[in-house]
């Protein structure tokens, strides 16, 4: 019996391996629509990050034990004590028995950061501990430096920023999901150039930058929703192409937002987290090393959890 049980124990434990949950896949359908509250499960990999109990930038779960966000949410990066990182949340008043607050250990600020509007405005945030993952909290995928984000491409920007820069987010405050097209670096440039402030030179967008939004404006991201994720749904999954960084106001006209390109630094985000994978966006990941695995499917678990009852049943009688 006692061996019976332990067959039993081993093919629940592969089974379970089998079905650990793939990166930038919600377990429910996804609508991308725009200036819309977010669906429970739509966004697993959206945290809030806040400073004395308050809300001040957003972020995205990329392991489980790592959030990506802007270098410009930190100020300073020792004080880990007066930071939590709240997971799996769709409200932040009350955010609900599938949400969790985590401590922070430290803050990785991307060292070629200059200050605002400036090149390099990303910081990784380890968590004190790991996360469980559940449908409530999911990593997004981290874009392998090959995938490609085309002028046109519709991706989709979250956050719990104010909707517009006169406004805040009504109670409950409920995430908010925009979907926003990439912009091309040089007409982003141009559109920045037009109605400056007299004396007043334009920003420029970098390399490492990519603009995604309207040229009329009228639909962005605002204060507050800073740090978080501009995803991409590529091969079945949702890869994150930038962190929303910083733009002239909130949907003004010819002032798309800018966010910081995740592939440019690549190696930076190796450099500090060596175990994450990358996906390349062809239902295929980069493992540490640069070699090529392959992506858990879910499409065993269904038949996997039938099997496992019946094998268990045979096995334990």
């Amino acid at each position: 019996a006692f061996h019976r049980t332990a067959t039993a124990i081993s093919i629940f434990s592969f089974f379970t391996l089998l079905c650990l949950p793939a990166c930038g896949q919600p377990q429910m359908l996804n609508r991308m629509v725009g200036g819309e509250d977010a669906q429970e499960r739509e966004w697993p990999w959206q945290v809030s990050i806040q400073k004395n109990g308050s809300h001040f930038c957003g972020g995205s779960l990329i392991t489980n034990q790592w959030v990506m966000t802007a270098a410009h949410c930190f100020s300073n990066t020792s004080e880990t004590s007066l930071y939590k990182v709240l997971l799996g949340a769709r409200q932040l008043v009350n955010p609900g028995p599938h949400a969790i607050y985590a401590q922070v250990k430290r803050v990785e600020s991307n060292p070629q950061y200059q200050g605002m509007a400036s090149s390099a405005d990303v910081a990784l945030v380890q968590l004190e501990a790991p996360v469980p993952f559940t449908d409530y909290i999911l990593p997004v995928c981290m874009p392998d430096p090959e995938v490609k984000f085309e002028e046109g491409m519709n991706c989709l920007v979250t956050g719990w920023g104010s909707p517009s820069e006169q406004d805040n987010l009504p109670h409950p405050r409920i995430l908010q999901k925009l979907a926003v097209p990439i912009i091309d670096t040089r007409k982003c440039n141009l559109l920045y150039s037009k109605d400056s402030e007299h004396g007043m030179l334009p920003k420029t967008i970098q390399d490492d930058m990519l603009c995604a939004g309207y040229a009329e404006g009228k639909k962005d991201a605002c204060k507050g929703d800073s740090g978080g994720p501009l995803v991409c749904y590529i091969g079945h999954s949702w890869l994150q192409a930038g962190v929303i960084s910083w733009g002239e106001g909130c949907a003004r006209r010819n002032r798309p937002g800018v966010y910081i390109r995740v592939t440019a630094h690549h190696a930076w985000i190796h450099r500090i987290i060596p175990e994450l994978e990358f996906k390349t966006g062809f239902n295929r990941k980069r493992g540490p090393r640069g070699q090529q695995t392959s992506t858990p499917s879910f499409a065993p678990c269904l038949a996997a959890h039938t099997l496992l009852l019946s094998l268990i049943v045979l096995l334990t009688f």
